[in-house]
């Protein structure tokens, strides 16, 4: 395996795990009522406080 193609790799992780950390960010911003509409994870969850993190829901290693 070449350097480039390794690099490429990190590359393409790093901007997967990015996307996937702003579109948490952005749902999490919405109201509650809204995260339960969309079937986001955790939305039940806020009486005990517990939140699930990205690698619950988006397939992270």
């Amino acid at each position: 395996m070449s350097i480039l193609s390794s690099l490429g790799r990190i590359a393409t992780e790093f901007s997967a795990a990015r996307a996937r950390y702003q579109t948490e960010r952005a749902i999490r911003s919405l109201p509650i009522e809204l995260q339960k509409d969309v079937g986001w994870p955790g939305a039940s969850d806020t009486k005990t406080g517990t939140r699930n993190g990205v690698g619950s829901w988006a397939g992270a290693k």
